[in-house]
């Protein structure tokens, strides 16, 4: 059990950080993280959705000004119709914009654009001692927010560089793929053509099979190109079940979905228009789509390591191990960014969602040690089981970031379940 606050203004978060007791404090946004990030057993937790005030967003930088609390679903919805769209959008629009930088939220466009981080001019944050500080990018503490799971102060406010999009429609491309090696090939010239590029790979498949998948690219469409298309990004659409039957993804109905979703691919590469909605957050359409996965639930993990052999290693375990996965996604990362705690780092990043089971944690363990053997790393912003002595070898600037950390909350009083369970 924790404390729930849910302070209005700068100056409330000030004075409930200064009064924190000994468990400490974390800031909570709309809590789609997978993990423990923003939970609090014992301590403060300070939900930053009040926190909503979106200022006028100039028409000619495409710089605003946006409360901590404010979601990348409203944001879009204000900024879409003017002809903006934020430079970075992660795979759901249901996260805030304080949440998406503390775990420097990454898109289909990294090889290009990385990581949100990279778009902030300024922000202001609560540190440890209850004070208000403004940081920029030239400000070494600034560095220690993105990636920092809100562990280096409660971030109010954030200004933001938006990008131009002409319409509310994408033109995508749609490749169908046979092996790893065909998916790899097109997901590396797709990078090189397009902005957005991002691959489903059917993680049951094996043989020469194996990493088979629909590799889709896409640019913001032109006016002329959305033609008569053109109209307001759309809405959800569906709401999944309340309960769904225990165990009801297993390896035989996992593996009849994929075969269907591979199939209704185009054979050839094939253009069409799609919108923003279902382009970038496809699962946004049905409410709830985590009940599928049953009362059990499901633990999602994501990876980014630079060699691909490592890739093809862990997809073969998956598939050997016959690990039900529907949602399998690939993608190539650019360079890493400078926070000492982004995740995103040059190579490949792989996300797996799994549904809960017995045999789960020592599937993971195994995937860890491939990771950590390729040089790679987890996402800790999806993470509720990794082990302290993985995540110092998986993220070597860690001592550089609790430096940073140190002078900005002297007194470790922003704490988390996650901070307490990797020892940070």
């Amino acid at each position: 059990m924790a404390r729930v606050a849910a302070p209005s203004v700068a100056d409330d978060v000030a004075a409930l950080v200064a009064e924190s007791g000994s468990r400490g404090v974390i800031a909570r946004g709309l809590g789609r993280s997978y993990g423990d990030a923003a939970q609090n057993a014992g301590g403060l937790v300070l939900r930053l959705g009040s926190l909503d005030r979106i200022s006028a967003l100039d028409p000619v930088s495409g710089l605003v000004t946006c409360g901590a609390g404010v979601s990348v679903d409203r944001l879009i919805r204000e900024a879409l119709p003017r002809g903006w769209f934020l430079p970075v959008t992660p795979g759901t629009r249901q996260v805030s914009l304080g949440g998406a930088l503390a775990t420097d939220v990454h898109g289909k466009n990294h090889h290009r654009d990385g990581s949100i981080s990279a778009h902030v001019t300024s922000l202001t944050l609560v540190d440890g001692r209850g004070a208000l500080r403004s940081l920029t990018p030239s400000d070494k503490l600034f560095w220690a927010v993105p990636g920092g799971m809100g562990l280096t102060g409660v971030v109010v406010d954030l200004t933001l560089r938006l990008i131009r999009a002409a319409s509310s429609w994408m033109q995508v491309d749609t490749t169908r793929t046979t092996s790893l090696d065909e998916t790899m090939a097109v997901l590396e010239e797709s990078d090189r053509t397009s902005r957005y590029t991002v691959a489903w790979i059917d993680g049951l498949a094996r043989g020469p099979a194996m990493g088979r998948g629909v590799v889709t690219s896409g640019d913001h469409a032109t006016v002329e190109a959305a033609g008569n298309a053109a109209g307001p990004p759309g809405r959800r659409g569906m709401v999944a079940p309340p309960w769904f039957p225990a165990r009801v993804l297993n390896p035989r109905t996992v593996s009849v979905f994929n075969e269907a979703y591979y199939r209704m691919a185009p054979r050839t590469p094939r253009r069409s228009l799609e919108s923003v909605g279902s382009f970038f957050h496809p699962l946004d359409v049905v409410e709830g789509w985590n009940r599928i996965y049953g009362s059990h639930g499901l633990v999602q993990y994501q990876l980014a390591v630079e060699d691909p052999e490592c890739v093809r290693l862990i997809l073969s375990m998956l598939s050997r191990r016959r690990a039900p996965s529907f949602l399998c996604v690939l993608k190539r990362f650019g360079p890493a960014g400078r926070g000492p705690l982004s995740f995103p780092s040059s190579g490949w990043t792989l996300t797996v969602d799994l549904p809960v089971s017995d045999s789960l944690g020592s599937l993971l363990d195994a995937v860890d040690e491939l990771v950590l053997a390729g040089g790679g790393r987890v996402y800790l912003a999806k993470d509720s089981r990794l082990r302290p002595e993985s995540l110092i070898q998986m993220y070597p600037r860690l001592e550089e970031w609790r430096s940073l950390r140190d002078e900005l909350d002297p007194e470790h009083i922003f704490q988390s379940d996650l901070a307490r369970r990797l020892n940070l």
